[in-house]
């Protein structure tokens, strides 16, 4: 493992700019101060304008609008006439089926009026009216587009935040290049031709002269920025088409995941030979457990959305779910806005736990609960062994996010029926993927029925490049892990003793850590998230203004990483999130591989 320091350690520091710096596919965005943050939240034109990318779920990349700008000038969805419509895009049709139910739901509208366009079909099609012998090496990932009024985007933009179904930056780059070497194509001679022929075809499918002004049309010449690096076309057919080799790798390179998460795999491994027999886990401690009970997801949201939806589908939809503990926001709006709704004890301590057991004892019955461990951001960690307990006895799925605790330092899955995990923190650490998993306990009592229905409702919606860059990434997880636990631990201690903290967060520390101690590995430590009060309000701002590190949303990046978490999460419901332990001044850190020494000395600095 190799350290790149001065990436570390010389943070970006302009407002809405990427985190990496220059990254195009990067998921986190600078926020440098406290009134960025609030600025951002309430929309501050001095803000809004200067953000140049943000955290993927909650703001549309520019690859993506892109994609969608030319999938609304296709020729097929101006067939359909219709006016002042948006649209958002989904990697399978069945995603985008599921995203015309949510809205057609939500805004009392009839499904027929919230039409679906395949779009890579399309793209497909007019590729062959080309007629180029080479066209079987461009790769055209799937595109699906929702189309629906501009005045429910608010209601489609909740699909795509809570779900994490969208599709990716990279599936959408990957999109627009094969539309500009159509246009490219087209522009050299072959597509005139091809229009000529089509129009003597009186079944054609672009013959009348609205048509082919159409297609003429999306064709057009605009967006040419890069036009001049597109005219050699047997060049970029070249480039995509290595493209096409590293992307033949996706398969094993899903497949390594898988075995990672699993941890029947922990050498790398050559991609490009064959890959080694699978062994028994020796970091999971369930028997029995291979890479087929690990099923890869686009977003770390995607996977708990589809925990719920199995949960759903598989056992008995008319009951209630629970979410137990404070968990990450889009959780809690899943359960709340998919099935029945749900319970919800935001606290997640053992007196809460008690008035659930006594809501159990009454008679009523739930679907599942659902958890992290820890939590997010007070890092407080639930009695998984009661709770298996009580599952047990009433009959319900436990689901626990493994997120930030990370399967290196914890083991969760003999208390779980699914354990679901956002790779795009820790697992990847780079900050320029999304990816989330999902593992099924082979030992539990429900595993017979959630295989079955994970054979009936998976899909793999997972972009080859995304798995490839992930894959990647992960490599070097274990080391990456044990030295942002020993990194966090001295910040920790560093806090504890500063006169101005009103409260330190760690798993080591909380009420809740013998909850934490439980599930622990021997070798396991506490992880890299942590979260401080100061006891006067204005230290918070003026800590979170002058820290030295990168600031803005997301978390497990290998850089340190800041955030005044309840101000970016809840600015709109901050009474709320305060009756659940949240404080509104409340700054969240994620602890990176930084130096120890530099670290230590950035975080005097501030507290100073």
């Amino acid at each position: 493992m190799s350290l790149n320091l001065s990436y570390l350690v010389n943070p970006p520091t302009e407002t809405g700019s990427s985190i990496p710096a220059d990254t195009d596919h990067a998921i986190s965005v600078t926020l440098p101060t406290w009134q960025a943050n609030v600025g951002y939240e309430e929309g501050d034109p001095d803000v809004a304008t200067r953000m140049q990318t943000g955290y993927p779920r909650f703001f549309i990349n520019t690859f993506i609008k892109d994609c969608a700008s030319k999938v609304k000038k296709s020729p097929e969805v101006q067939k359909l006439n219709l006016n002042n419509y948006d649209t958002m895009l989904y990697p399978s049709m069945s995603i985008a089926q599921q995203c015309v139910e949510f809205i057609a739901e939500k805004a009392q509208l009839e499904p027929s009026t919230l039409p679906i366009v395949d779009a890579s079909q399309s793209l497909k099609s007019h590729l062959r009216t080309l007629g180029s012998d080479r066209v079987k090496d461009i790769h055209i990932p799937n595109v699906f587009a929702v189309l629906f009024p501009c005045e429910y985007f608010s209601v489609a933009k909740q699909f795509w935040q809570h779900t994490g179904e969208g599709i990716s930056s990279r599936r959408a780059a990957c999109f627009l290049q094969a539309f500009k070497l159509v246009q490219t194509m087209a522009k050299q001679g072959s597509y005139k031709q091809s229009l000529l022929h089509l129009k003597s075809k009186s079944r054609s499918r672009y013959a009348s002269a609205h048509d082919m002004e159409a297609l003429q049309s999306w064709m057009s010449d605009d967006n040419q920025s890069n036009e001049a690096e597109m005219t050699d076309v047997s060049r970029y057919l070249e480039e995509r088409y290595g493209r096409n080799l590293d992307l033949s790798l996706a398969t094993s390179a899903k497949i390594v995941l898988r075995r990672r998460i699993a941890g029947t795999l922990e050498d790398e491994v050559d991609l490009k030979k064959t890959l080694p027999y699978e062994k028994e886990s020796e970091l999971r401690q369930i028997k029995g457990l291979t890479h087929e009970d690990v099923y890869l997801f686009p977003t770390g949201m995607s996977s708990i959305y589809n925990a719920h939806r199995i949960l759903r589908k598989t056992l008995d939809g008319s009951r209630k779910s629970v979410c137990f503990g404070f968990c990450y926001v889009d959780t809690l709006k899943i359960l709340e806005k998919w099935g029945q709704g749900c319970y919800f004890y935001g606290l997640g301590n053992a007196s809460q736990l008690d008035e659930f057991e006594n809501l159990l004892e009454s008679g009523e019955k739930v679907l599942g609960l659902f958890c992290e461990f820890p939590s997010n951001p007070l890092l407080n960690t639930p009695d998984l062994v009661r709770i298996r307990r009580l599952a047990n006895k009433y009959d319900f799925a436990v689901v626990v996010d493994e997120t930030i605790g990370n399967f290196l330092n914890v083991e969760v899955l003999p208390y779980a029926d699914m354990v679901v995990s956002s790779l795009t923190k820790i697992f990847s650490g780079d900050s320029n993927v999304m990816g989330g998993s999902l593992v099924l306990n082979p030992l539990s009592r429900l595993y017979g029925k959630l295989k079955e229905g994970m054979t009936k409702l998976y899909e793999d919606n997972f972009y080859d490049e995304d798995a490839l860059t992930l894959e990647r990434n992960s490599r070097d997880f274990a080391d990456r892990s044990k030295v942002i636990n020993e990194n966090a631990e001295v910040i920790c201690e560093l806090l504890r003793k500063s006169p101005k903290v009103k409260q330190l967060y760690y798993p080591k520390y909380n009420i809740s850590s013998t909850n934490y101690e439980a599930c622990k590995r021997n070798n396991g430590g506490y992880g890299g998230l942590l979260s401080v009060v100061f006891h006067d309000p204005c230290d918070a701002r003026r800590f979170y203004d002058h820290i030295r590190v990168a600031k803005g949303p997301s978390l497990g990046t290998n850089f340190t990483l800041a955030s005044p978490y309840t101000i970016i999460a809840h600015y709109q419901e901050l009474d709320w999130a305060e009756e659940n332990g949240i404080n509104r001044n409340l700054v969240r850190v994620s602890v990176g591989m930084e130096p120890k020494k530099h670290l230590s000395a950035v975080f005097s600095e501030a507290l100073n």
